[in-house]
């Protein structure tokens, strides 16, 4: 928290940029910097994932999970995980009984609320559901998820940021940054350090491990260390972040945040200790 007077933390502290939250209009089409965010990044990770099948040394067998026309198939039903499973997911785990009295708000998308856990949740089911369809194996295209997923997160992170919420606690470090939705004072720029450490750091990690270390080679290694990192991750920046208003703190200085991410920390590590019990199908990845 920011302890010295007001108008010096103001001084000290980063204008928030002023950045307009619709990115354009065309006549009463509205699209707004957090819906290209959700496109541009579920893009850039698809794309992302057919380079990592093309490269068919990379995976057990030399076998990919899937074949780029069944990639670009699972596309869509991701698409639907996400945006069912994230909205699901905060009416269940941070508005339940707003919702329940409003039940008409639910489908409300453009009014906002959503859950990065929830949309996790809706994607494992659709891709189990697609792995059993396609008789796929799922351990690999989990990991295909993996390792492209930290790209949707840095942008819909940095969305978040534009959009001027989920910011963090008060602050007196000197790039604590004035919100206008967070009253006076400087907070944590909380959304900026998800994007650096569930977006760019994971997705750094991962593309060495991958392409170096061949760690597609395990299957259900990167899957397990996305569970980790992103977990690890998120309960560190709940440290400095902001907790929702209308939920606050939990017992022990815990937030929702922390509590729902500690189940997918776990998931991690199990997957991880499944992946090691056997060795790798083939050391080392191409050069």
């Amino acid at each position: 928290m920011c302890r010295r007077p007001w108008t010096e933390c103001e001084r000290n502290s980063v204008p928030f940029p002023e950045i307009d939250p619709v990115a354009f209009a065309i006549g009463p089409l509205v699209v707004r910097w957090y819906a290209l965010a959700y496109i541009v990044g579920i893009g850039l990770g698809w794309f992302y994932g057919t380079r990592l099948i093309a490269r068919q040394s990379l995976w057990p067998a030399d076998a990919p999970p899937l074949t780029r026309e069944q990639w670009l198939d699972f596309l869509f039903w991701a698409v639907i995980g996400i945006i069912v499973g994230g909205r699901l997911g905060y009416v269940i785990f941070y508005n339940p009984a707003y919702f329940a009295a409003n039940p008409a708000e639910i489908p409300m998308l453009w009014a906002g609320g959503m859950s990065f856990h929830g949309g996790l949740l809706g994607m494992i089911i659709a891709i189990t559901w697609f792995a059993r369809r396609h008789k796929a194996p799922l351990l690999p295209l989990l990991d295909l998820l993996g390792a492209a997923a930290p790209i949707g997160l840095c942008f819909g992170r940095i969305a978040n940021f534009i959009n001027g919420e989920l910011f963090g606690r008060p602050t007196d470090l000197p790039w604590g940054i004035v919100f206008p939705m967070g009253g006076p004072e400087p907070r944590h720029p909380s959304q900026l350090y998800e994007a650096a450490l569930e977006g760019l750091l994971l997705f750094g990690l991962f593309f060495i491990l991958i392409r170096f270390f061949g760690a597609l080679k395990r299957p259900g290694l990167i899957a397990g260390l996305f569970g980790i990192g992103y977990g690890l991750s998120r309960i560190l920046v709940e440290m400095v972040r902001e907790p929702d208003a209308h939920i606050g703190y939990l017992p022990f200085g815990l937030t929702m945040g922390m509590v729902l991410s500690l189940p997918v920390l776990i998931a991690g590590i199990g997957l991880i200790a499944y992946a090691m019990r056997k060795p790798a199908d083939r050391a080392g990845a191409e050069g």
